[in-house]
């Protein structure tokens, strides 16, 4: 570190003047700069490079945990702690995830759901239970988009999306449609969501009795049972941003976001740090 300090600065003031200061003796700096590159300086270059190869895989967001996974994943053999030390060394932060408030349209006159989920927010194995909400998105300088989402509680999967210029039940059946269609669920699913007129309309209600899908909703107040979608949406947010130059640009971005990375490297606390894709396979499951 003093070498390279000096190296560094030597165009600003002298070598002799640095070297006084720092402690060292001119002959052994130009010492060190032709002396091969010990092995142990090689090995924490190589390591430096993993780490930062690890932490741009995750967007920034990943912390020593789940770079750490990843470690492990190669078949490198380091401890956290040196992970820890390696990332302050190179100043790699990893950004905070926010937090984002989803408004729900529940001043309506359609049947509500008992809440059969009850905060119990694990499955025993994919497609047992989904939960289900929407967002809302910027497009340009005025306008909106919404952004409707499945998500299995076994994996973290998002089984199935849509995006509409307009929150209303087309948007939240062609989410469904598209979780139908790609995960084929017998009878019995939970669906879980708010009470939301978009989730309680008799249209979609129809689609869910048709494959006999079992309904849940939340009570007011109660964020505990939708908080995979609230991580969710938080997440999406975050890495991709919530503007977007135009409905098509949007679409296209969450499409790449969720096939290339959301899917099979975004690590979750809920499966073992493990991708959704990564931990189906791991239980057995191939979709």
């Amino acid at each position: 570190m003093i070498v390279a300090t000096i190296a560094a600065e030597r165009a600003h003031y002298p070598v002799r003047l640095w070297c006084w200061a720092l402690g060292v003796s001119p002959s052994g700096f130009y010492a060190s700069r032709t002396r091969p590159e010990s092995k142990r300086a090689r090995e924490a270059r190589r390591l430096k490079a993993l780490v930062h190869a690890s932490f741009a895989g995750g967007h920034g967001y990943d912390g020593s945990p789940r770079i750490h996974d990843d470690f492990i994943e190669w078949g490198e053999r380091v401890s956290r702690k040196r992970i820890i030390r390696l990332t302050q060394e190179e100043g790699l932060i990893a950004r905070v995830v926010t937090r984002y408030t989803v408004t729900t349209d529940s001043d309506h006159d359609h049947p509500i759901a008992d809440n059969v989920l009850r905060q119990d927010v694990t499955a025993q194995a994919p497609i047992q239970r989904w939960v289900v909400d929407t967002t809302e998105l910027r497009i340009g300088d005025q306008g909106k988009a919404y952004l409707a989402a499945l998500v299995d509680l076994y994996s973290r999967f998002v089984v199935g999306w849509a995006i509409r210029a307009v929150s209303d039940r087309h948007l939240t059946i062609s989410a469904l449609e598209m979780a139908l269609k790609q995960r084929c669920p017998g009878a019995g699913l939970l669906h879980h969501s708010d009470r939301g007129s978009t989730y309680a309309s008799e249209d979609y209600h129809e689609v869910l009795a048709a494959h006999g899908l079992a309904c849940s909703m939340s009570r007011p107040g109660n964020c505990y049972d939708n908080a995979a979608m609230e991580a969710f949406f938080a997440t999406v947010k975050s890495e991709i941003g919530e503007w977007f130059e135009s409905h098509g640009d949007a679409k296209a971005r969450l499409f790449a976001h969720l096939r290339s990375f959301y899917h099979h490297q975004r690590r979750h606390s809920s499966t073992g740090r493990m991708s959704p894709a990564a931990y189906e396979r791991k239980m057995g499951y191939a979709a």
